[in-house]
């Protein structure tokens, strides 16, 4: 059985594809020599390993967690028949860090970024028969250097909220054949308030002088059709809806697409998407969705599985996050220090769940400008691809820019980054930095990790006159490195309170006695944001203990440490601003 089976690119499907998930010879190269040993010509790897999972990980079958500073698979392709005279298309879900390909020996492609996606046309690679992919990852987990490691720890052992560290192959490895006449890329941005939808598609050279059809349904039920000659490589339709069916918190109203190029007559490429149909603005008084105010109730989620590590065991368990999350009376998250998989916000679509969209920044260093050469391109490709998820409200590229070796942040870095993620999607709020050091930001966000209720609530009592005071256990103001402006606030972490674990574990504060005294101090932190009206949202620390971070509402193996009606009775109590 091939694991992870479901199709990968759920807002851009085609039929004709393989699915190359499983066994793959393996082979760790920690000297990084084979490049010179010419590894991509050797007819065998020395070891066996399951993709699409990490080598550290069980699922692997390599469980090998010491550092692996390079990695090589290999194996064998057969491309269908019925694909003789199609472009052969390979895709790389994503490789942690620089990827280097190689198809029959010879080099076609390197990708540098552990998070994003990347594929290759390998047709003109292909010979007769006996084809073979090989793939040389090179990965590094600095503590401070030129590469986004996320919450991959460092050092050998994981600690505090350090995790196992994830190299190479961790998402779907898979195969699709297109006509030369083809989409590479679709856009949607939604209208909510006049029904309609704004399309925008990239296409192949070939694709010009054809013509773009889109049309549109809703619980198999036309909405739609539009149609635009192709006059470039980016063409556009606006499509008006015939019914207005509103994504919303727990309601993930989809509109299915198919989307078809015809030139000369005859169908070129036909794609299936989606698409949700919503609004969001940021006023003074609150988050509005749809023009309803919506207090953000959200949860801090790591995207960690005990035996797949980045890399969920199924699409069942994505899934399953979403729904514990919102038994737990959470409406939303904050995809914390990792840009998550494709099909978890296919889910957070189709379930009506509110996210943060996040980078994997620590680990790099930003104390110069030139730094943004290793975060920038990366961080675009993210964008790209998950621009059209209704599910994603926000966008944060990097969080708590803490002071490295002594060196501060470099301001223009986070100028810059935050200019290029409003220039290119101004549709969303955008947040610069996560808890520290403000620059530039749409939304003042604070990280309090004070465990008394009564202290907790007393830092921002006066935030209705502009002013916030300085937290008795971890700094939110930052005296002279950032100001807070006054306005609207968001609680991005709070909480994470201790709870079970064995003696070591880590977590916030002194953990609570028993059940009783968490659920009174978890009331006592939440009712004093849900209470304060210039809060629009909180995010608890966290939604699951990852590893040996015992402050998750959930164990690792995702059982649940409470009642969750208690904690979700807490969460959904009305709040001041909505």
């Amino acid at each position: 059985m091939i694991p992870r089976p479901e199709y990968p690119r759920p807002q851009m499907v085609r039929k004709n594809w393989i699915n190359l998930n499983g066994e793959w010879e393996f082979e760790i190269d920690n000297a990084k020599s084979g490049i010179a040993r010419e590894f991509y010509l050797r007819q065998h790897l020395n070891q066996k390993i399951t993709v699409p999972f990490c080598p550290e990980s069980a699922l692997s079958g390599i469980g090998n967690t010491d550092f692996m500073y390079c990695v090589w698979y290999r194996r064998s392709i057969e491309i269908p028949e019925q694909w003789q005279g199609k472009r052969i298309l390979l895709h790389f879900g994503a490789v942690d860090y620089l990827a280097i390909l190689y198809v029959n020996g010879r080099e076609v492609c390197r990708h540098k970024g552990g998070y994003t996606p990347f594929y290759a046309d390998i047709t003109d690679y292909l010979q007769e028969s006996g084809n073979t992919i090989t793939l040389c990852a090179q990965d590094d987990t600095p503590k401070c250097g030129d590469q986004p490691r996320g919450k991959q720890c460092w050092t050998y052992h994981s600690y505090g909220c350090l995790y196992t560290r994830t190299t190479g192959i961790w998402q779907t490895v898979w195969m699709e054949c297109v006509d030369p006449a083809a989409v590479r890329q679709v856009q949607y941005t939604p209208d909510a308030e006049n029904g309609r939808v704004f399309i925008e598609a990239e296409v192949t050279e070939a694709a010009v002088g054809g013509e773009l059809i889109v049309k549109t349904f809703f619980e198999g039920k036309p909405m739609g059709e539009a149609k635009a000659e192709i006059g470039s490589l980016s063409p556009k339709v606006t499509l008006s809806l015939a019914e207005r069916h509103l994504w919303e918190p727990g309601e993930g109203r989809l509109y299915d697409t198919e989307i078809e190029i015809k030139r000369d007559g005859a169908i070129t490429d036909q794609i299936q998407g989606y698409f949700g149909l919503r609004s969001i603005i940021l006023k003074q008084d609150g988050f509005y969705l749809n023009g309803v105010s919506v207090f953000g109730r959200y949860v801090l989620d790591q995207g960690y599985y005990p035996d797949g590590i980045y890399t969920a065991p199924s699409d069942e368990a994505l899934k399953k996050d979403i729904l514990c999350s919102m038994e737990l009376g959470f409406n939303g998250a904050r995809l914390h220090e990792k840009i998550f998989e494709p099909r978890y916000l296919y889910w957070a679509d189709r379930l009506g769940y509110l996210v943060w969209g996040e980078h994997a920044n620590w680990g790099l260093c930003i104390k110069e400008a030139g730094q943004v050469m290793h975060f920038l391109p990366e961080w675009m490709e993210a964008l790209k691809r998950d621009y059209s998820h209704p599910s994603i409200i926000g966008w944060c590229p990097f969080n708590e820019t803490w002071d490295e070796e002594g060196n501060r942040q470099c301001d223009d870095v986070l100028r810059l980054v935050y200019q290029a993620t409003k220039a290119f999607d101004p549709t969303r709020p955008v947040i610069d930095t996560s808890g520290n050091f403000h620059v530039i930001t749409d939304l003042y966000d604070v990280h309090d990790y004070d465990q008394n209720p009564q202290s907790f609530r007393e830092h921002y009592q006066n935030a209705d006159k502009g002013e916030i005071s300085e937290s008795l256990s971890r700094n939110t103001l930052y005296q002279g490195r950032q100001t807070y402006p006054g306005g609207l606030l968001f609680m991005s972490e709070y909480g994470g309170i201790k709870k079970g674990g064995k003696e070591g574990d880590w977590g916030y504060g002194e953990a609570p006695k028993d059940d009783e005294e968490f659920l009174e101090r978890y009331r006592g932190l939440t009712s004093a944001l849900l209470e304060n009206k210039m809060f629009m949202g909180f995010c608890y620390t966290q939604l699951y203990d990852v590893e040996q971070e015992v402050n998750g509402l959930m164990t690792y193996d995702r059982q649940f440490k409470f009642d969750p009606k208690l904690i979700y009775d807490i969460n959904r109590q009305p709040a001041a601003i909505e």
